[in-house]
């Protein structure tokens, strides 16, 4: 679908003597200052009725007109895949992701993903930034996403993403047992010889911090909560590793699965065949785009996370 843009404004007190794109980012923020550099190149955005190189200058008052197409964001086609609604508006739209759905088309995964799924929930999605997804979960997590639905929302919830203003919680099952939480601030960033990985690097890493909090210590296994200040990709998994407490499930950060010394043969059995790392994004709350409104929503743990903290409970009952 495409969607045609008309807007006028002036330039106020504020911009006097700015440059173009620079007051065109500032007026416009719900387009991405590329979207607006390329409209400034061809013409699509004018002051005063005129073409404008970007560095040029506008002052007070000057009239800033757009109009311009929103063409599709990309190639991918819409694919009638289920998605578990929890919340939906004209801005926002957030689901519960299950577990095996991937979040964006890349190698070995050209289709049947969420970003798919949305362009079929919602045509006009495709004039969006990956059709709207603004934060990533893992394949194998599950959990709460939030999704833009507009260009305004979309920009809205980066700038909160960015400004750490977006709450996510999430619940994990590690490797050992935890005598109590704490934080891991530790930078990542890609793994230097496997770059399917990510890592713990002291020299060129991305800030990336954790806290977390113990629900339930077992034996050799911990129930936690985690809550993130920033989204590093794989940054639970990763720093969870790093304290030497993997999550269950895990393979690619975790190896093979642990099993303790006199596990009956129930727990055996879950440890070696649990599908997945075992994390669950819980809680997600934020400022709504359009009203500034605070929301919050929650969804319980998965049926599988159930299933293992069953065995882990009744593991603990027998001892």
């Amino acid at each position: 679908m495409t969607e045609i843009i008309n807007r006028q404004e002036a330039v106020p007190a504020a911009l006097n003597y700015a440059r173009f794109d620079q007051a065109a980012s500032s007026m416009f923020p719900e387009f991405s200052r590329s979207r607006l550099h390329a409209w400034i190149k061809s013409g699509a955005l004018k002051a005063n009725g005129e073409v404008l190189r970007p560095r040029d200058k506008v002052h007070e008052g000057d009239v800033l007109s757009l109009s311009a197409e929103l063409q599709p964001e990309g190639r991918f086609e819409p694919e009638p895949i289920a998605l578990d609604v929890v919340y939906e508006d004209e801005d926002i739209l957030v689901i519960n992701k299950p577990a095996g759905l991937v979040v964006h088309p890349g190698a070995g995964n050209p289709g049947g993903t969420l970003l798919n799924a949305l362009l079929n929930h919602s045509p006009v999605m495709d004039t969006l930034p990956r059709a709207g997804i603004v934060h990533r979960l893992d394949r194998d997590t599950t959990g709460l996403m939030v999704v833009a639905k507009t260009l305004e929302a979309h920009n809205d919830l980066v700038m909160q993403l960015q400004a750490r203003d977006v709450h996510r919680e999430y619940d994990a099952v590690v490797m050992g047992s935890m005598t109590g939480g704490g934080v891991v601030d530790e930078p990542m960033g890609r793994h230097p010889q496997q770059r399917t990985k990510m890592a713990v690097l002291q020299v060129g890493g991305k800030e990336a911090i954790t806290h977390y909090r113990l629900q339930k210590r077992y034996r050799d296994h911990s129930h936690v909560r985690c809550f993130l200040e920033t989204g590093r990709t794989h940054q639970i998994r990763v720093h969870m590793a790093h304290i030497r407490h993997p999550l269950v499930g895990d393979s690619t950060y975790a190896g093979r699965p642990r099993l303790p010394k006199g596990a009956s043969e129930e727990l055996v059995d879950m440890l070696r065949t649990f599908p997945r790392q075992a994390l669950h994004a819980r809680k997600l709350e934020l400022q709504h785009p359009r009203s500034g409104d605070t929301l919050s929503w929650e969804v319980p743990l998965p049926d599988d996370m159930k299933a293992l903290l069953a065995v882990l409970d009744a593991e603990e009952k027998r001892r």
